[in-house]
């Protein structure tokens, strides 16, 4: 049964408004200006579309890739960059290079990945467990600034027996950060088990001073309503939720507006997206081929729940051409309807993992002598 959404208040991201309170999560070899594109056609135009998480090193390094990220389509406003750091003055000089390049109109900052080559380097989902270097990046960005709105996406915590969410959501509001969103799980979590929600109604009431977003199991539009509802966050954060489905944004703004309307395409409408992701990566990158390479990742979260047959999966994970990638879709049965239960999830569903943390990490966590700058990664993309 669709829920109707109540009547939603304006979420402010600093001098822009975000309605409905929609935000696309950044995923790195993801969220790039391709997919960005056309979750946001799907939309209307309507919500806050993040780009993949970008290092700050190699952003202030001007490394070539990075500089490729970070270009938005004219159309893109408000222009929104994930930063990745660990260390203060990097993080400060990246965000001041934003600033006085006009690169973005506002800047995330990533304190959830819970990678291991990131949390290995203390960064991610790691950091705010140190509450004097997550007080120090969070100064040097929100003074670097200026204007631009700072925000900042988090985890519960480490683990069970560590948790810093209520702790980091002080330190934001103390340091002037616009909004947080929180992921309802913790680093050890991986993307395994249920996201705690109960997490992000405790945080907004622990910060009312700014807005608090929801992320976490959000896999169609009516997840986002009941959210709302039983957190009382401000907006919601979506990720793997819309791999291989761009109109999820569509359905969110229909759902946040109050209408029932929801697509359950064909698969012949299915396909007809995905050609066209896959053309948008292509005159990205500037190569028809790499784009199409680019689009096999996205293969089977567009074909879940439909039947495709393990053949034809294994000949469309490895075509390198529109012409070929069109050609083996119109080989299925295009009129299949959009098949029950299909919006379950995709993507990474790994939980438990070992934690991978740097030597000692968790002994004290005011103590934060053994970060330094060399432990910034050196490329962008997560």
């Amino acid at each position: 049964m669709t829920t109707l959404a109540p009547a939603l208040p304006q979420l402010r991201i600093g001098p822009h408004t975000v309605q409905p309170p929609v935000v696309l999560a950044p995923m790195a070899g993801i969220t790039n200006a391709p997919f960005r594109t056309l979750c946001r056609e799907f939309s209307g135009g309507k919500g806050l579309f993040v780009s993949e998480m970008i290092t700050t090193r190699a952003l202030v390094e001007r490394n070539e890739k990075t500089m490729q990220l970070i270009h938005f389509d004219a159309t893109e406003t408000p222009r929104s960059i994930q930063l990745y750091g660990v260390d203060p003055v990097t993080v400060g000089k990246a965000v001041r290079m934003i600033v006085e390049e006009d690169l973005a109109d506002h800047i995330d900052l990533n304190f959830g990945c819970p990678v291991p080559k990131v949390t290995r380097k203390g960064g991610g989902s790691a950091l705010p467990y140190k509450r004097p270097l997550l007080r120090a990046i969070l100064k040097e960005a929100v003074s670097g600034a200026g204007d631009l709105p700072v925000t900042i996406k988090m985890r519960k915590g480490i683990d069970d027996d560590h948790l810093t969410f209520l702790d980091a959501g002080r330190i934001a509001v103390e340091e002037g950060v616009t909004a947080v969103a929180l992921h309802g799980r913790t680093t050890a979590q991986h993307y395994g088990g249920t996201a705690d929600w109960d997490a992000i109604a405790r945080l907004k009431e622990h910060v009312p001073e700014i807005p608090v977003l929801g992320n976490g199991d959000i896999w169609c539009a009516d997840d986002a309503l009941r959210m709302m509802r039983e957190t009382g966050c401000d907006g919601v954060v979506v990720g793997r939720g819309c791999l291989g489905r761009p109109w999820l944004f569509a359905d969110l703004v229909n759902a946040m507006e109050g209408r029932a309307t929801r697509h359950a395409p064909t698969l012949r409408e299915v396909a007809d997206v995905m050609v066209r992701h896959a053309t948008l990566l292509g005159e990205w990158i500037g190569d028809e081929a790499r784009g199409v390479i680019d689009f096999r990742k996205h293969v089977a979260w567009y074909l879940k729940g439909f039947a495709v047959g393990s053949e034809m999966r294994k000949k469309l994970a490895i075509t390198s051409s529109l012409e070929e990638l069109g050609g083996q879709l119109h080989e299925l049965d295009l009129d299949q309807p959009w098949p029950d239960g299909a919006d379950g999830p995709r993507g990474r569903t790994s939980g438990n993992n070992r934690v991978v943390l740097p030597d000692g990490w968790l002994k004290d966590p005011y103590d934060c002598a053994g970060v330094s700058a060399d432990a910034e990664l050196d490329t962008s993309g997560g």
